[in-house]
């Protein structure tokens, strides 16, 4: 028997192959000049072989940008960040493609249309000719599909029905394939970097790697390591030579967390990254340059750290491009019933079950103002399915910090007023107790601590 290999000698078989493959197959030159398109183009998007050759991808195509722009495809500002364009090249330097996520704007029909794109490629050589494979895949209808399918209640592992929780996941698809930094700001525990995780996943780089790095959980040295790298010998136990998160994170997206706590000379160091994208590692002379894209978070308004001097503002302005504020929990607390079916759901997949939340439980939850956000509700669920040893969740299973907080009076007239002197002997008075001292300010719980986010320095 023939091997069947010897098919890819046959007459005819590359031609066959070429025309069977069910998604749209270009081949371009080194200039980007289509050479060759199978059937699945000319129906897709109405174009003959003579038609598309000679012509660039995004003329051969109709990219609107091409139709714009003097010099045509690839010369329009758009064109640095258009995936197919950048597959293209890659695959014509010799590396191999497999499935980027592309969207395209093309004429279609006398309209624009907006597409979406799987895009693959491949290097080959064709009489001392260097081609590239470019292989789209139209996945437009069915990410619409996804889009419709997906429950109003979770994105990305992100959960929550409230409307400001949606206009959140519309703001991720929309900036997910946008190369520009983005500053989430939200308290503690709110999720910002499942955000940031689910905008990196949903965008062109998700196949490269998400890099976090919490900018106030390392001394300034360390910090300053972290991010650049060192070299053997530049400090006292520099043993080897380290990469630094932004040479890890290359080509992919490095998360910067509670950013407002960078220190000051770090913060210059990273301003330099973001203006040139080159960096030199601590101790050594040569510059890396690196294409990484950045996410900030900042459990703090960034904007009073810059105002108190903590902050430099140029940085400021070159992180917060695109800002994105999650609210807290005690603000869609809709939201709060959702969460415990969730968690209790992934409690019971890892074979820790429950009979459910008794009405009293539910309500003690749903008044509680959750000063620590989503990460607090989760970790009073898993207590309270370790008391309650897998029967109904009752209220006296929940943590001591609901059972004692009471619900403040209803006032009428205006809340009273915070002073800062007034909040600091409160808090002395009680030792530093903060719920003791809102009882004694008059005030609820959840009141001292959004005070508190404001004026950081008084606790």
């Amino acid at each position: 028997m023939k091997p069947v290999t010897e098919l890819f000698e046959q007459k005819g078989f590359l031609k066959n192959l070429f025309e069977a493959i069910p998604c749209g197959v270009l081949v371009v030159d080194g200039d980007r000049r289509v050479k060759a398109i199978n059937n699945v183009v000319e129906r897709t998007f109405g174009l003959t072989m003579a038609e598309a050759l000679n012509k660039r991808g995004g003329e051969a195509l109709r990219c609107i940008h091409s139709e714009t722009s003097p010099e045509g495809c690839g010369y329009a500002d758009e064109c640095q960040e258009c995936q197919v364009r950048k597959t293209a090249l890659e695959a014509l330097s010799g590396m191999k493609i497999h499935r980027h996520k592309a969207k395209a704007q093309l004429w279609m029909d006398g309209k624009i249309c907006d597409l979406q794109f799987l895009i693959s490629a491949a290097p080959v050589e064709h009489n001392g000719e260097k081609l590239a494979i470019v292989l789209l895949e139209d996945i437009t209808e069915l990410n619409n599909l996804r889009k419709r399918l997906k429950t109003e209640h979770c994105f990305a592992g992100i959960i929550g029905r409230d409307p400001r929780m949606q206009e959140l996941y519309e703001t991720i698809r929309d900036v997910a394939d946008i190369n520009v930094p983005i500053l989430i700001q939200g308290e503690s525990g709110t999720g910002k970097e499942l955000v940031a995780s689910a905008i990196h996943s949903e965008g062109p780089r998700a196949h490269k790697p998400f890099v976090p790095v919490n900018c106030a959980a390392l001394p300034e040295g360390v910090l300053e390591s972290e991010l650049f790298g060192h070299v053997k010998g530049a400090f006292t136990g520099a043993l080897r030579d380290k990469k630094g998160r932004f040479e890890l994170a290359d080509g992919g997206t490095l998360f910067l967390d509670e950013v407002s706590d960078m220190p000051r000379l770090v913060q210059a160091k990273l301003l330099r990254v973001l203006q040139e994208g080159k960096f030199e590692r601590v101790g050594d002379e040569k510059t890396i340059s690196v294409n990484v894209r950045i996410i900030s978070a900042t459990n703090r308004p960034l904007k009073a750290e810059v105002e108190r001097g903590r902050f430099r503002e140029d940085l400021y302005y070159r992180l917060n491009v695109v800002p994105i504020y999650l609210p807290p929990l005690r603000k869609r607390k809709g939201d709060i019933l959702l969460l415990v079916d969730y968690f209790l759901a992934r409690a019971k997949e890892e074979g820790q079950g429950t009979e459910g939340v008794s009405k009293d439980a539910l309500a003690m939850m749903i008044d509680y103002p959750w000063p620590g956000n989503v990460r607090e509700l989760q970790s009073a669920l898993r207590f309270a399915l370790v008391k309650s040893k897998g029967g109904l969740i009752q209220s006296m299973h929940l943590p001591l910090e609901l059972k004692e907080w009471q619900k403040p009076p209803v006032t009428r007239g205006p809340s009273r007023k915070l002073e800062l002197e007034t909040v600091r002997d409160a808090l002395a008075r009680s030792g530093g107790n903060k719920v003791k001292a809102a009882r004694s300010l008059g005030v609820g719980r959840a009141t001292l601590y959004r005070f508190l986010i404001d004026f950081p320095d008084v606790s």
